[in-house]
């Protein structure tokens, strides 16, 4: 375990690429870490499977000018050291999260929310109302998947034994889902050497080899989420969509406009699941022109 206030940056993240000084701080046991770029109101962006908040360089780099932009890994992922037994459930990064927005007092919140990003944002929405003041939703989804096919097929075989073997040991999951989640142009391999360097040892891989599986088996959690969003559909919402992803489809789209009415769609055509990597500057682009449309905070 790594103390927070003696935790560094490793030297094989490249300051050019990651242009950002790294954060560290306790969360309940845990080192997390985090960037805190720019002025303004806040946005909280939160990744997914198996990124961290390298995933939203991009992003930060164009909008830390108007807004100030936070973005923390998840215990085991990206630059933050999970306390012993973490065990790496999206029901306990939701945790982490809600205990991260209370370490740094983070009122009047958009969440930014990508793949398992929108769900534990969310859930971490609903244990802090009013905290919370508008919505920007990514290739995600927010309630139980279990009886579809589509995502049966995808938890039980990503969530398997064998598939669960070669993340731990070949890094399966950053050396296939990174390359096929882009659709609009290939990750450098600089890119991809910070993505597996995060990951770099099979216990380290532990975290990101239990979400898939988490998929169906945290029913629970996502029950959970789905029944809170009602306390959340009145706010703001963006919801920007890459529309080549195999992952999450149009079907999750319409549904999550069906659950915020006070919506507005983006569809980036021939993205993938990593819009605001793959589409960086649309991505940006769709979050400034609704941005613009809102009443001032």
């Amino acid at each position: 375990m790594v103390d927070a206030a003696h935790a560094v940056r490793p030297e094989w993240v490249d300051d050019s690429l990651f242009p950002f000084e790294s954060h560290f701080v306790d969360i309940g046991g845990h080192t997390v870490h985090y960037v805190d770029e720019g002025a303004g109101p806040t946005l909280l962006l939160l990744h997914g499977n198996p990124t961290w908040s390298f995933l939203w360089r991009d992003a930060i780099r164009e909008l830390r000018n108007e807004f100030r932009c936070v973005a923390l890994d998840y215990p085991g992922f990206g630059l933050s050291t999970p306390k012993a037994g973490y065990r790496f459930l999206p029901e306990e990064h939701a945790q982490v999260v809600t205990g991260f927005v209370d370490a740094l007092g983070l009122t009047g919140v958009t969440l930014v929310g990508q793949d398992w990003g929108g769900p534990i944002g969310l859930a971490a929405a609903q244990r802090r109302p009013g905290t919370f003041e508008r919505l920007v939703l990514v290739n995600t989804w927010a309630w139980p998947v279990n009886g579809s096919l589509h995502f049966e097929a995808f938890g039980r075989i990503m969530g398997g034994l064998p598939a669960r073997f070669l993340v731990r040991r070949l890094n399966l999951l950053v050396n296939a889902f990174i390359p096929t989640g882009h659709k609009r142009r290939k990750p450098t391999e600089a890119e991809m050497t910070h993505y597996r360097r995060a990951l770099d040892t099979p216990e380290r891989r532990q975290a990101s080899a239990v979400l898939p599986g988490r998929v169906l088996a945290s029913r629970a959690f996502f029950a959970e989420v789905e029944a809170g969003l009602p306390n959340l559909a009145d706010l703001p919402t963006l919801i920007v969509w890459g529309d080549a992803d195999i992952a999450f489809r149009s079907q999750e789209r319409k549904r999550l406009e069906a659950t915020f009415p006070h919506h507005h769609t983006a569809i980036v055509e021939r993205a993938g699941t990593y819009v605001e990597s793959d589409a960086p500057e649309e991505f940006v682009a769709a979050l400034r022109s609704w941005a613009s449309t809102l009443p001032p905070e």
